[in-house]
């Protein structure tokens, strides 16, 4: 249809339906006709017969649709996660067949089946597609309705084919299950012919390998054991890794002259899986980046069938709700801070040395320092063996976080405990009748401190799912308003897990050190989230590029971002380590989150502070739903978005 059809049947329709109705007539036939095919029909025979003038109608319209798509998202995610089980979860070997049932996304046509059946249109033709200008500039004023009504169109503001969007999904499983499995059995990494780590510790890139390096600051072998850590690291960014070493305990490796041989038979873990012991040290053939690469080619494939927002940089920005230039430029002020030279000057006294690479993960200021890995490893076997003897004590967590008994028990009976094959994370729910589901790795002998710090996180990340799903006004607004938000909530969650093992209690002190401690952390990932931008963005230039050159533009910028921003602190000149976090790989453009939800944690701590208790109103703000970020942030914390309050709280925690 051209411009002048259209406009003829923009005016028949208000002649038919009135004037008031114009500006929804001119907006809903904009919407229909910008995604209409030929083979969809005859459109204005449609639009005719589907405009809804009548308020009582379109009302009940809109309430059949939301409890419709509840069901269709929520049942199509039961499916889903289905096929996904024996993926993500530890229940034994790999069947030939598990991948490809994970690869399949059984909701990959329903998208598309409901422009063929005209549900899409039906909806775009009377509810409001709201650009994300509109939304950032009038979203403050909306009615919860409203917000709802731009949700459900907004859930069509693109019409991907079903077999590209199947693509990116088994593009996206396949890179999650080669990460879910890249483990490295430290009791094989040699020193000088030492084994600095116990038998059967069995690390997975990047979550756990970053998190025994923070442990070792307790450890009398720490230094040693974080320099091993690193260059193990190291190797994984630059694909020197040797290909046999990885999830094999039947090789020995050192990893500092990338030497290879077959582990004797005394040190081999028993139980250890069948690996081939060869000790051939031929490197991984660049796997990670052609797992990287593919994500971005079958992304690529929707750019020309999303017009409003044409890449997957501006696709995952305008999820986030966020404009890219805010996120850089709120990441850059707290980047190139003059305070971090002074937290910096803090942590060398503290250490007594001078800084080093290792000590971007530097976790001094947590009270877990003073405990050492074993201690906190002997606790957390101890009292949870299992994944079901966490699901029995998570109502006693949630009532020790300040939450009534009803109140708790309510929730853990809406969480699902599983095993994780990978590291762990929070499955949520999309219809009330289903459950959100934690996973969390738990090792044979059980949850080993590493395991259950994930846990408490991942519970943060369902106990707001449960609010978000189950006492959300409107199910359409379920959720938060991007990732940031949902890290942040479990990042409020996590800084507790010390306390919730009766191991530390709030006062002044471990105030201002958990300032401190927010500061830093957010610092060191916000060059990583910068990386994983600046990567997505060289990719776009270059989209014939190989895993290779992929690999070196990986290692380039990491070098050129850490110059620029860490080596004035840490040292290390020209060092690759900000392009070690997997998430680049498995979870495409998820890494601006991280210190996007650190920022917001800073702000929800602060407002529970002045609240004086965190689970009501953990619960009030997680219940608000998903609308734009700075309308979310001022009704939990009375303020928009902003690195500000951490860097004036950093400040403060400074002087004498």
């Amino acid at each position: 249809m051209d411009e002048r059809q259209s406009a003829s049947l923009k005016q028949e329709l208000i002649a038919q339906h009135g004037d008031s109705q114009r500006e929804r007539i001119n907006r809903g036939v904009d919407q229909v006709l910008a995604l209409w095919r030929p083979t969809d029909g005859d459109a204005a025979e449609f639009i005719k017969g589907h405009f809804i003038d009548d308020p009582k109608l379109l009302d009940a319209t809109f309430e059949r649709l939301e409890g419709t798509f509840e069901q269709l998202d929520g049942h199509f995610l039961e499916i889903g996660r289905e096929l996904r089980r024996p993926s993500d979860l530890d229940l034994g070997p790999l069947l030939p067949v598990d991948p490809l049932m994970s690869g399949l996304d059984p909701s990959a046509h329903v998208t598309e089946d409901l422009f063929q059946s005209k549900i899409a249109f039906e909806v775009l033709l009377n509810f409001p597609l709201v650009s994300l200008e509109e939304r950032l500039a009038r979203g403050k004023d909306y009615s919860r309705r409203q917000w709802a009504e731009v949700r459900l169109a907004g859930r069509f503001s693109r019409r991907i084919p079903p077999p590209i969007q199947q693509e990116i999904s088994k593009s996206a499983s396949e890179a999650e299950l080669y990460i879910a499995q890249y483990n490295i059995w430290m009791h094989h990494l040699l020193t000088d012919g030492q084994r600095l780590f116990p038998r059967g510790l069995r690390l997975i890139s990047h979550w756990n390998l970053r998190d025994e390096l923070k442990a070792d600051y307790a450890d009398p072998q720490g230094l040693e054991k974080q320099r091993q850590i690193l260059r193990v690291m190291e190797r994984i960014v630059t694909q020197t890794i040797p290909a046999g070493v990885i999830d094999n305990p039947r090789l020995d490796w050192n990893p500092v002259v990338n030497s290879v041989a077959i582990a004797p038979v005394a040190e081999v873990e028993e139980g250890a899986p069948n690996r081939v012991p060869n000790a051939s040290n031929a490197p991984e053939p660049n796997t990670r980046y052609a797992k990287l690469l593919s994500n971005f080619q079958t992304a690529k494939k929707a750019d020309p069938y999303s017009p409003i927002a044409p890449t997957t940089i501006a696709r995952s920005f305008e999820g986030r709700e966020i404009p890219e230039a805010r996120v850089i430029s709120l990441l850059t002020e707290v980047l190139s801070s003059p305070l971090v030279l002074r937290v910096g000057g803090l942590i060398e006294k503290r250490l007594g040395r001078k800084l080093q690479v290792q000590d971007l993960w530097y976790d001094g200021f947590q009270p877990r320092s003073k405990h050492p890995e074993k201690e906190l490893d002997a606790i957390t076997r101890k009292r949870y063996p299992n994944a079901e003897a966490f699901a029995k004590d998570i109502p006693h967590i949630l009532q020790k976080l300040g939450f009534s008994k009803q109140k708790a028990e309510f929730v853990a009976s809406h969480i699902v405990v599983d095993p994780s094959r990978g590291a762990g994370h929070a499955m949520p729910a999309a219809r009330r009748g289903d459950f959100p589901h934690l996973r969390t790795r738990i090792e044979k002998d059980g949850m080993n401190y590493k395991g259950y710090n994930v846990a408490i996180h991942e519970l943060g990340h369902n106990v707001e799912q449960v609010f978000s799903l189950y006492e959300v006004d409107h199910t359409l607004l379920s959720g938060v308003p991007n990732n940031a938000f949902t890290e942040a909530l479990a990042f409020v969650f996590q800084a507790r897990d010390l306390e919730l093992l009766g191991l530390a209690k709030p006062d002044a002190e471990s105030e201002r050190l958990r300032v401190l401690n927010d500061f830093w952390q957010t610092w060191e990932i916000a060059g990583v989230a910068l990386v994983d931008i600046a990567v997505w963005h060289w990719m776009y230039d270059h989209p014939s590029a190989t895993p290779a050159q992929l690999r070196d533009a990986v290692v380039q910028i990491a070098k050129e971002n850490w110059n620029k921003f860490y080596e004035p602190v840490l040292g290390g000149k020209d060092t690759p380590l900000l392009g070690i976090y997997s998430h680049m790989v498995s979870y495409p453009l998820y890494l601006p989150d991280y210190p996007l939800g650190h920022l917001i944690a800073f702000q929800i701590e602060e407002q529970v502070k002045k609240a004086g208790v965190l689970g009501p109103e953990f619960e009030r703000m997680a219940k608000y739903g998903s609308v734009t970020p700075d309308v979310w942030m001022t009704n939990a914390t009375g303020s928009p978005v902003s690195a500000a309050p951490l860097l004036r709280a950093t400040e403060k925690a400074l002087s004498p």
